[in-house]
């Protein structure tokens, strides 16, 4: 499944890095703490996250993540946008919480 369809199933917001949008996905990580992520998600994992900072986007990139999303009505902070377009990795926004969207995100990849 690539990005673009994850935001069309799900409504979700593209804040930014929109040419990532054909990323493929291969799977989800859900944490909070970027050094769980840093030590544990896969390369073409989705990430979400209520985490808002450009940190977030350094461990998308470090991690070759397919996007993060954002759950809970977060948006993320400025710099956080200019680095997701540099990067190619999509922020995505969602209104639900974070156990709906990975719930969500489970059924549609498995």
């Amino acid at each position: 499944m690539k990005v673009s369809e994850l935001v069309e199933k799900f409504g979700l917001k593209v804040f930014s890095g929109e040419s990532g949008l054909e990323n493929e996905i291969s799977g989800g990580y859900v944490s909070d703490l970027l050094s769980d992520v840093m030590g544990n998600a896969q390369e073409g994992q989705v990430w979400i996250t209520l985490q808002t900072h450009q940190n977030v986007m350094a461990i998308a990139s470090l991690k070759e993540l397919a996007a993060v999303i954002l759950v809970k009505g977060f948006e993320p902070e400025e710099d956080t946008f200019e680095r997701s377009n540099e990067e190619g990795i999509p922020v995505l926004g969602t209104d639900k919480a974070t156990f709906e969207m990975a719930g969500n995100l489970f059924i549609t990849l498995t």
